[in-house]
């Protein structure tokens, strides 16, 4: 690699690609998702994502991003 070649680059400023939303369920809701992440062993937040997500895209309302 020749680095004399190199250039200097300016990134913009980078923000976290997530944001914290606080949703009120009812308990009996929390526990069937309980129960569900348990039985694929794994976390309750991240099923939940898995689940969103799979709906919007089955209704078009997101796209997969292309890389």
């Amino acid at each position: 690699m020749d680095w004399s070649k190199a250039k200097k680059v300016k990134l913009p400023n980078l923000r976290p690609t997530t944001k914290t939303n606080a949703l009120r369920w009812p308990q009996h809701f929390l526990d069937s998702i309980k129960v569900a992440a348990n039985a694929r062993d794994v976390p309750c937040q991240s099923l939940i994502k898995v689940w969103l997500q799979e709906k919007l895209h089955s209704h078009s309302f997101i796209r997969t991003p292309t890389v």
